[in-house]
């Protein structure tokens, strides 16, 4: 009787390990897509940021040497 128990506890235990282990890499698959996706945005974003700085250095009254002193301080 006390073999059939334990034997039993250790195939629960397995599928408890099994069910644990893919939960895991669903979990890391989630996270990679969801870094993935944040670095795409993010880089979108440095894009439309550098696109104004330049259209505002364009429509700028000041020289490209003036702007430039200013940024660095």
């Amino acid at each position: 009787m006390a073999k059939a128990k334990k034997a039993r506890r250790s195939a629960t235990l397995d599928s408890r390990i099994t069910a644990a282990q893919e939960k895991v890499v669903r979990a890391k698959a989630r996270y990679e897509k969801a870094v993935k996706t944040l670095e795409a945005l993010m880089e979108r974003r440095e894009e439309i940021r550098r696109r104004e700085l330049m259209e505002a250095v364009k429509k700028s009254d000041h020289t490209y040497e003036e702007i430039l002193c200013f940024i660095r301080g």
